[in-house]
C-alpha cells in the first residue's frame, strides 16, 4: 500500500541525520548514477563497482557497520560523518523516504504505507520544519537524477526491442518456437543475480561501466552515447549469428539485459516481462 502525494503536500522531510535510512536498505543504481558516485570519490567506475556494488554494478552493497537495530550500513556511510558521497548520491537516496512512480508518462510521488516512514526510527523529524514535496525535491537536487532514471527506462525498452527483433524477424517465431517466451517469463521472476548470470560479464561491463566520459550536468548526453554503444555492439553480435538456436539465446540474453536495466530504475520486471510477452504473442510468437 502506498500514500500518493501532490507537490504542495507538507511533510516532515527535514532530515534528523541519524543515518537510519543508510542501514539495511536496498539501493539500485543505473549506470549514470554509478558513474556519478565514482566521480564523487574520484575513482574510476571499474574500481567503484568492485568495491561498493553487488550484481556487477546494479546495487550498492550494505555490508558496513551494524547499527543498534542490527542493520548493516551502506559501505559509503561512515558513522562519524554520514554519507561520504553526498553530492553524488543516487536518486533513491535523494528521494527517501519518498518514492516515484510513472504511469502513462504521469509522475507521482509516494511513500510506503499510511504512516510516514521516518516515524519508524526517526520520529524526531516531526519536531523539525516541514517541507512541501516540491521544495524537498529542489533541496535534494533530484532533477538530473530523475532525467537519468527516465532515460534508462527508455534504454530498457530499446534493449527489449532487440530481443523482439531476434524473436520476430529472424524466423524464430515462425519456427513454432515456444522456449523463448517461456524463458522470458522465468526472467521476469528471476533475481538480479540470476539475470546477471544470464547476461554474462562482457555485456554486464557494457551495461554498467561503459567507456563514456561522465558529465555531471548532462545525463541525457551520457545515456544517449551509452545507448548508441549498446546498439552498435548488439548489431555486431547479431551479425555473427547464423541459426535459430543462436537467435533464441540472443533473444533471451537481451531480454535479461532489458529487465535488469528496468529494475535498476524501479520498474517491476515481472510486470514488464508479462507485458512484453503479451506483445510478442500479438505478433505471432508462441509459448
Amino acid at each position: 500500500m502506498f500514500t500518493r502525494l501532490i507537490l504542495t503536500d507538507q511533510l516532515p522531510l527535514t532530515c534528523s541525520r541519524k543515518g537510519i535510512c543508510c542501514h539495511g536498505n536496498q539501493v539500485f543504481l543505473n549506470p549514470w548514477e554509478l558513474a556519478s558516485l565514482a566521480h564523487q570519490l574520484q575513482i574510476d567506475t571499474v574500481e567503484f563497482r568492485k568495491r561498493y556494488c553487488d550484481f556487477f554494478g546494479f546495487r550498492l552493497r550494505f555490508e558496513g557497520t551494524e547499527n543498534s537495530l542490527g542493520k548493516k550500513a551502506c559501505l559509503l556511510y561512515q558513522s562519524e560523518m554520514g554519507c561520504t558521497v553526498h553530492e553524488g548520491r543516487p536518486l533513491a537516496c535523494r528521494l527517501f523516504p519518498l518514492g516515484r512512480q510513472i504511469q502513462q508518462e504521469n509522475i507521482t510521488y509516494i511513500f510506503e504505507g499510511n504512516d510516514f516512514p521516518c516515524n519508524n526510527g526517526c520520529s524526531e523529524v516531526n519536531f523539525l520544519p516541514k517541507l512541501s514535496v516540491e521544495s524537498y525535491l529542489k533541496e535534494q537536487k533530484t532533477a538530473h537524477f530523475e532525467t537519468a532514471q527516465d532515460a534508462y527506462l527508455e534504454v530498457a525498452q530499446s534493449i527489449a526491442d532487440i530481443a523482439f527483433m531476434l524473436l520476430l524477424e529472424t524466423g524464430l517465431a515462425e519456427s513454432n518456437d515456444t522456449e523463448t517466451l517461456q524463458e522470458w517469463l522465468k526472467l521476469g521472476n528471476a533475481s538480479p543475480q540470476k539475470l546477471a548470470e544470464k547476461i554474462g560479464i562482457e555485456w554486464l561491463d557494457l551495461l554498467t561501466i561503459p567507456e563514456i566520459i561522465f558529465e555531471k550536468n548532462n545525463p541525457t548526453e551520457f545515456i544517449k552515447k551509452h545507448l548508441e554503444l549498446l546498439q552498435h555492439e548488439a548489431q555486431i553480435h547479431i551479425d555473427s549469428m547464423h541459426d535459430l538456436q543462436q537467435f533464441r539465446t540472443g533473444a533471451i540474453q537481451f531480454m535479461a539485459m532489458a529487465l535488469l536495466v528496468a529494475k535498476s530504475v524501479g520498474a517491476n520486471p515481472e510486470e514488464l516481462a508479462e507485458l512484453w510477452i503479451a506483445t510478442a504473442r500479438e505478433y505471432g510468437a508462441k509459448g
